[in-house]
């Protein structure tokens, strides 16, 4: 803009010396250049309402005119990082929405939150304060609480993997329509996915820490001060009490209930209820003393045909 008043003026210049008035081929340049200052940048300030918060949230700072170009069908540049956020959002001023990232209609971000590039943060999302977000996060149909890191390409949200045979021997999709809520405190290691429910809202309860590659299926509710580790899988409608530790690639079939502090060993399968504390192992799990001794007695029979 700088720019292309400078050279306006330029003209003007040139302009005045002819036989011709500036004033009449310019008539926008000459009050310009009569008014006691230049074109002045300066930002849009917005109040954006919810049920659960008011924030007034400022776009980048730009003139008039740009601003009309960045804001295509209510997206606005973000000025604290670049991102795009949509004018409906509700976005405390702290947040930091980082250059690609784009925050959609009807989404809440609280204070201090970071938003990373390629992060997609959708409709019907509730950020809480101080939370991080990685690059290339998908949010939608979520809330997150506060304090909580979310890794980078992680997938919050989506749809379960729910589906049946209709009448005519077609597969066909159950309906996905609830939420996924994840509690304070909680971390979540990159390329992991929570499914939003279907009869029941996914649920992670607070101080739980996740590894990378972990799926989390539709309907699951896991405990607060729980550990999972790398390639876990959780079918839909498992329930998970409280300080729970699975170890790498553990499994755990669809609506089975494991007890408060029970560990399950890595590479281990839960196919029935565990309803006892204790360390367990081995596939089905099993008790981690029955397990070892499973595994002696393989590790016997192994050596006598060898031998024989």
């Amino acid at each position: 803009m700088a720019y292309l008043v400078r050279n306006l003026k330029l003209l003007i210049t040139k302009i005045s010396s002819s036989n011709t008035s500036s004033s009449q081929i310019f008539p926008r340049v000459a009050n310009l250049q009569s008014s006691a200052s230049p074109i002045t940048t300066f930002r849009i300030l917005n109040t954006f309402h919810s049920p659960t918060c008011s924030f007034r949230s400022f776009g980048s700072p730009a003139s008039e005119s740009d601003n009309d170009m960045v804001n295509h069908q209510g997206f606005q540049m973000w000025s604290n990082g670049g991102g795009l956020f949509h004018t409906s959002a509700c976005i405390d001023p702290t947040v930091v929405v980082e250059v690609g990232a784009v925050v959609h209609p009807k989404a809440t971000l609280g204070a201090n939150v970071h938003v990373g590039s390629g992060a997609v943060i959708g409709p019907s999302v509730t950020v809480g304060h101080s939370t991080t977000l990685g690059y290339n996060v998908a949010l939608s149909n979520c809330s997150i609480g506060d304090l909580c890191v979310i890794h980078s390409g992680v997938c919050i949200g989506q749809d379960g993997f729910g589906f049946f045979v209709d009448e005519h021997g077609n597969m066909a999709k159950k309906p996905q329509t609830l939420y996924a809520r994840i509690g304070n405190h909680v971390e979540i290691g990159a390329n992991s996915c929570v499914d939003r429910g279907s009869w029941r809202d996914t649920t992670i309860g607070d101080y739980t820490k996740i590894d990378n590659l972990v799926q989390i299926g539709h309907n699951a509710i896991i405990g607060k001060s729980c550990i999972l580790c790398g390639q876990v899988g959780i079918a839909g409608s498992v329930t998970i009490g409280d300080y729970v530790t699975l170890g790498g690639r553990v499994a755990v079939r669809d609506h089975v209930s494991i007890v408060s502090k029970a560990r399950l060993a890595a590479i281990s399968c839960v196919t029935k209820d565990i309803k006892e504390p204790g360390d367990y192992g081995g596939f089905p799990a099993v008790p981690v003393q029955q397990w070892r001794r499973q595994l002696a007695a393989q590790r016997r029979n192994w050596k006598d045909i060898k031998n024989s």
